[in-house]
C-alpha cells in the first residue's frame, strides 16, 4: 500500500492512495474517499526524532575521505528539518556548498526497544525516499555533523510510505537534478542492511511510531543551487521531488 498523510476540512489523517483517490486509513465519520487534488498533502510523519546512518556505502565513504565504520554510525536531524514532496529546499545564506544525498528511509510503526531480527519487520510501518541535504563546507569546519545537517528544509521525505517493499537488497537508488543523473546506486551495496540497522538502533534508544531512519547515501553527491529541481527515486517506492530556493529573508518566529 501507498500511505500518505493529508489535511482536509481542518483535520489531518493518514490515507491509502489508490487510483488517484485517498481512502482514510482508519474509517472515520466525514472522511470519505477524496480525489488527491482536493486534499493538502502533509509531510509523511511527525517524528520524535530523525536518525541518519552515515557512511553506509563504501564508495560514498571513499569519496568524502572517511574511514569505513566498524559499527553503524549515526547522527540526528531535528524534526523541524522535515519537509514533504513538492516543498522547497531553502538554501541558508552564507553556508557555501549545499549537497543532495539520496537515501532509502524507514518509518517506525510501533514503539520498540531491543529488537531481535525476527521482530524487526513487525515494528516497521514502511519505506520512503529521503534527501539528507548537507552543508558540506560547514561539515568540514565542524566535523560533529549536527550543524551541517540540521537546517530547516534539510530533510525532504516522500512521496508516500510504501508498506510492501520487496528485494531490500537490490533496489536502485538515484538522485536526478534538473534531469541529470547525479547519484545511481543500489541498496545491495549497503554495509549495514536496513533491518540490522533497525535492531541496532533499538538497542541504543527507544524508537517511537513515526520516527524516521535514513539508511545512508550511495556515491555521487554534488551541489544544488537555487532554481534546481532535485528528485530522489527508489525502485519500488516512487519519486521525491523538491525545488531549490534562494535564502529567504531572515525572520523571527516567536510565540
Amino acid at each position: 500500500m501507498r500511505i500518505i498523510r493529508v489535511e482536509h476540512g481542518g483535520a489531518s489523517y493518514y490515507g491509502i492512495l489508490e487510483d488517484g483517490l485517498v481512502f482514510p486509513l482508519r474509517r472515520q465519520p466525514g472522511h470519505d474517499p477524496l480525489p488527491l487534488a482536493e486534499v493538502r498533502i502533509l509531510p509523511l510523519v511527525a517524528p520524535s526524532k530523525i536518525i541518519c546512518v552515515g557512511l553506509n556505502y563504501k564508495a560514498h565513504a571513499e569519496e568524502i575521505g572517511y574511514p569505513l565504520p566498524q559499527m553503524p554510525s549515526f547522527f540526528l536531524k531535528p524534526p523541524s528539518a522535515l519537509i514533504g514532496n513538492g516543498d522547497p529546499i531553502v538554501l541558508p545564506s552564507g553556508m557555501g556548498r549545499i549537497e543532495h544525498e539520496a537515501e532509502l528511509a524507514m518509518v517506525v510503526g510501533k514503539a520498540c526497544r531491543n529488537l531481535s531480527l525476527g521482530e524487526a519487520r513487525e515494528c516497521l510501518f514502511g519505506f520512503t525516499c529521503a534527501n539528507d541535504v548537507t552543508a558540506r563546507e560547514v561539515q568540514k569546519a565542524d566535523p560533529l555533523i549536527g550543524h551541517c545537517k540540521s537546517y530547516d528544509t534539510f530533510c525532504p521525505v516522500g512521496p508516500w510510505i510504501e508498506t510492501d517493499l520487496e528485494r531490500l537488497d537490490d533496489l536502485a537508488v538515484r538522485c536526478v537534478v534538473n534531469g541529470e543523473i547525479r547519484q545511481s546506486g543500489n541498496s545491495g551495496d549497503m554495509i549495514f542492511k536496513p533491518y540490522d540497522l533497525l535492531c541496532f538502533l533499538s538497542r541504543v534508544m527507544t524508537l517511537l511510531p513515526g520516527d524516521l531512519i535514513l539508511t545512508g547515501t550511495p556515491p555521487g553527491i554534488s551541489p544544488i543551487r537555487a532554481g534546481d529541481v532535485v528528485q530522489v527515486s527508489i525502485e519500488g517506492i516512487g519519486v521525491l521531488s523538491n525545488p531549490v530556493e534562494a535564502p529567504a529573508p531572515e525572520e523571527k518566529v516567536l510565540q
